[in-house]
C-alpha cells in the first residue's frame, strides 16, 4: 500500500525499468509514448504501409500490426522495408495470438512483439479444471518450454516484448485457480515475466487490459505492487481499455481507465482503442498524456502550474483499498447517498431565463399540446440555477439548487422543490437553512490551507447536508481524494457530490478532463453525485461544438449532462443506457466494424443496461467480450456467430441478416423493448 502513498496526494511518476524499442526508449520517467494499431489486412503490404504512415504522421510513436499466422509474420519484413524506404523508422510491433511460430518469425523482423499469456500456449475452452499443485507446476513447465525459445530470440535480436494480459482471454487454467479476477490477470502475466527474468531478458513491457475500467485499474495497481514486492522493481506499463467502442463513449471509457492510472503516476505508453480509423486514436492519446510530464500543457494561464502540497496521509494507513471496489459509506439525504445511485446535477445557471424548453437539454421534453413531460433515461436529477428560481411546474422527479438569497424569497411550497447551496463558512453562519436538504461547497485545499476544521464539524453534524467537493489545484483529483480520506478519518458520512469544471477548449479535451478527474474517484468508491461545468464565457445557445460530427450536442448543458451519465456508466456506478463493447478492428477483422457498430447501435440504443459486444473475429470473440450479455462475432468472411454470454447460440449467420438475427435473440431472451 505504501507504493501508492506519494501519488495519492501529489502527482509522481512511477519509476520503471528503461526499455529500448528500436530507436525509441520508454519507462524510467521518459515521456509517455503514444501508439495505435493498423486495421488493414497485413498481407496487403501497400495498404498497411499507407495506413502506418497516416498513423505516424498523426503522432504514433509505435505502430502495432497483427500477425495471426506465419504468412503475416513473414510479410512484416516487406512492410518494414517499404516504410524504411520512404523514410519512416517508427518501431513496429507484431501482435500475436495463438501462434508461437509467428511470434518467433516476427521477433527477428520488427522491434517488438506482443504476446497474450491467455492464449499463447494455453487454450480456452471455458472448462473448469481442478489442478493439484503438482499438475499446476507441470503446466508452468510446459509454458516455459514453449515460451523460452521466443525469449531467447528476442534477447538475441534486441527485440522488445509486451506481455499483454486481457481480462476477457484468461486461460482455463488461470480461471480455474484464480477466477475471473484482477489477481488472475496479474498472475497470468507474472508467469511469463518470471520466465523472462530467469533468462536474464528484461526488455519487457506489460499490460492488464479490460473492457471494464474498474477491473483494469485494479489489475494494474495489483501488478505494480506484485512486481515491487517480488522483484523490488517495476517494468514499464502499457495502458489501454479494450473494446472501448466509438465516439464520446469510447473516449470517456478510455479516459476513465487510462486517466485514473496516469493520475496515479502509472503508465509509460498508452493506446486508446476506438472503433474508428486508427489515426483518430492519436489525438485522444495526446489529450491524455499532455496533462503530465515535463512539458505540461495547461488550459489557461490562470491555472496553477505545480501541485499543491497536501496534508500527509494518516499514519495508520488508508481507510480504503485501492485494489478493490467498495463504495464509501454514507447516509442518505433525500435521494443522495447510502444505497442510491449517484445523482447528476446539470448546470443551467448561464441561461438568462429558464423555460420548459431549456430542460430538453438535460433530459426533460415538455409536450405542450398534452401538458406532459417526457423524461429520458439520462435525465438530470437536479439543476443548478444560480440566482434564478423556477416558476413553472417542474417534472415530478426534478429538483432545483439555487443560491441561499434566492431560496429564502420563495414561498414554503417553492422551498419543497428548491434547495440552497452555501459555501462552508456561509452555511455555518446562516440564519435560515432548509430543514430538508442543504448543499455545502467545500474547496479541497485550493488555497493551500489545511482542512477547514472551523466549519467542518457543523457541516458534518447536520443530517440535511450534502457536501460538494471541488478543487482548482493542478492535482485536483489527489486533493479531493485527500479530503475524502480526512472525512473517513473523522467518521463523517455525509453524502458527497463531485464538482468539476473544465478549463480546456475542444470536446475531446473536455471529455478527457471530466472523465479523468471524476472517473478516478468513482472507481475508488468515492462520490454520490456529479456536477460538471465550464469556465467558458459563451452563452449556452451559441455554443458550436466543432471538429467531430459524432457529438450529439446542442448546448453545453446537454454536453455536460450526457458526459456525466457516460462517466457513471463507464465506472459502472449508474447504468442509464445500452453499453457497447466494440473492438477497434485490425487486420483480422472479418466485416466493416464501424458500419456494423453503427447499425447495431441505431436499433439497440434504447435497451438500457444491456451490454452488447461487437467483435471482428474469434480472437476478440467470447473471451474478449468479458461480461457482455450478447455477442456479435465475425466467424468467417460474410459470416457471424451470435452469443448469449459466452455461449454460442447461432453459428455462421449470413452477415446480411445478422443484425435482424441479433434482435431476434434479444427478443427470445426478454432483453428487447420497443423504442418509444
Amino acid at each position: 500500500m505504501e507504493l501508492y502513498s506519494a501519488s495519492l496526494t501529489q502527482y509522481k511518476r512511477l519509476i520503471t525499468r528503461e526499455v529500448r524499442i528500436g530507436d525509441l526508449s520508454l519507462g524510467n520517467g521518459l515521456p509517455i509514448r503514444i501508439q495505435t494499431m493498423t486495421t488493414t489486412d497485413t498481407m496487403d503490404t501497400e495498404a498497411t504501409v499507407l495506413q502506418s504512415i497516416r498513423c505516424i504522421e498523426a503522432g504514433a510513436e509505435l505502430v502495432r500490426i497483427t500477425a495471426p499466422s506465419k504468412l503475416e509474420a513473414e510479410n512484416l519484413l516487406q512492410i518494414r522495408n517499404a516504410l524504411h524506404a520512404r523514410g519512416y523508422k517508427t518501431p513496429l510491433v507484431a501482435d500475436i495470438h495463438f501462434t508461437p511460430n509467428a511470434a518467433e518469425i516476427a521477433a527477428r523482423i520488427v522491434e517488438k512483439v506482443r504476446v497474450n499469456p491467455g492464449n499463447y500456449v494455453d487454450k480456452k475452452k471455458f472448462e473448469q479444471i481442478d489442478y493439484t499443485d503438482a499438475e499446476y507446476a507441470e503446466e508452468i513447465e510446459r509454458i516455459r518450454d514453449r515460451f523460452t525459445p521466443l525469449v531467447r530470440i528476442c534477447k538475441e535480436y534486441g527485440t522488445a516484448m509486451r506481455i499483454g494480459t486481457n481480462h476477457g482471454s484468461l486461460s482455463d487454467r488461470i480461471m480455474s485457480r484464480y477466477g475471473d479476477t484482477p489477481i488472475g490477470m496479474v498472475e497470468s502475466a507474472m508467469e511469463f515475466l518470471r520466465i523472462c527474468r530467469d533468462e536474464r531478458y528484461h526488455q519487457i513491457v506489460l499490460s492488464m487490459k479490460s473492457s471494464n475500467p474498474q477491473v483494469m485499474v485494479q489489475a494494474y495497481r495489483m501488478l505494480v505492487a506484485t512486481m515491487q514486492e517480488e522483484f523490488g522493481e517495476c517494468y514499464p506499463l502499457h495502458l489501454g481499455v479494450t473494446e472501448a467502442g466509438d465516439a464520446e463513449d469510447g473516449r470517456i471509457k478510455s479516459a476513465v481507465g487510462i486517466g485514473s492510472l496516469l493520475e496515479d503516476g502509472i503508465g509509460d505508453t498508452i493506446r486508446v482503442s476506438l472503433t474508428e480509423d486508427p489515426e483518430f486514436e492519436l489525438p485522444v492519446c495526446r489529450d491524455l498524456v499532455k496533462r503530465y510530464g515535463s512539458q505540461i500543457v495547461l488550459p489557461d494561464s490562470n491555472r496553477p502550474v505545480v501541485d499543491a502540497v497536501l496534508p500527509a496521509l494518516p499514519e495508520n494507513g488508508l481507510p480504503y483499498s485501492p485494489m478493490s471496489y467498495q463504495r464509501r459509506e454514507s447516509f442518505a439525504v433525500q435521494n443522495i447517498g447510502a444505497g442510491h445511485v449517484p445523482v447528476v446535477i446539470a448546470d443551467l445557471s448561464r441561461v438568462e431565463q429558464i423555460t420548459p424548453a431549456d430542460l430538453s437539454a438535460v433530459g426533460y421534453r415538455y409536450d405542450e399540446a398534452n401538458d406532459k413531460w417526457h423524461i429520458a433515461d439520462a435525465a438530470a436529477d437536479y439543476i443548478f440555477t444560480g440566482h434564478q428560481t423556477i416558476s413553472f411546474p417542474l417534472p415530478g422527479t426534478l429538483r432545483v439548487i439555487c443560491y441561499p438569497g434566492s431560496w429564502q424569497l420563495l414561498p414554503e411550497s417553492g422551498q419543497q422543490t428548491h434547495f440552497p447551496i452555501y459555501q462552508d463558512s456561509g452555511f455555518a453562519t446562516a440564519e435560515k437553512k432548509s430543514a430538508v436538504m442543504n448543499f455545502v461547497m467545500i474547496d479541497a485545499y485550493s488555497d493551500g490551507a489545511t482542512l477547514p476544521e472551523t466549519w467542518l464539524g457543523q457541516v458534518a453534524s447536520d443530517p440535511s447536508v450534502v457536501i460538494c467537493l471541488s478543487s482548482t489545484n493542478k492535482n485536483a483529483l489527489q486533493s479531493v481524494r485527500r479530503l475524502f480520506i480526512s472525512l473517513a478519518e473523522r467518521g463523517i458520512r455525509n453524502p458527497v457530490v463531485l464538482i468539476t469544471d473544465s478549463y480546456w477548449q475542444t470536446p475531446d479535451e473536455h471529455l478527457i478532463h471530466f472523465a479523468t478527474e471524476t472517473g478516478g474517484l468513482f472507481l475508488d468508491g468515492m462520490g454520490d453525485g456529479i456536477c460538471l461545468g465550464y469556465t467558458a464565457s459563451q452563452p449556452l445557445d451559441n455554443v458550436q461544438v466543432t471538429g467531430r460530427t459524432y457529438l450529439p450536442v446542442t448546448s453545453l448543458a446537454a454536453f455536460t449532462n450526457n458526459t456525466a451519465f457516460s462517466i457513471l456508466q463507464a465506472t459502472r456506478t449508474r447504468i442509464s443506457k445500452t453499453e457497447y463493447i466494440s473492438c477497434p478492428s485490425c487486420g483480422r477483422t472479418l466485416f466493416d466494424l464501424q458500419e456494423t457498430t453503427a447499425r447495431i447501435r441505431s436499433v439497440t440504443h434504447h435497451l438500457k443496461g444491456v451490454k452488447i459486444a461487437i467483435m471482428g473475429c474469434i480472437v476478440n470473440g467470447p473471451g474478449e467480450m468479458a461480461d457482455a450479455d450478447f455477442g456479435y462475432v465475425g466467424s468467417g468472411p460474410g459470416k457471424i456467430t451470435l452469443y448469449k454470454g459466452k455461449e454460442v447460440v447461432k453459428r455462421n449467420v449470413n452477415s446480411a441478416v445478422a443484425v435482424e438475427e441479433l434482435i431476434s435473440l434479444l427478443k427470445e431472451n426478454d432483453a428487447w423493448i420497443d423504442a418509444v
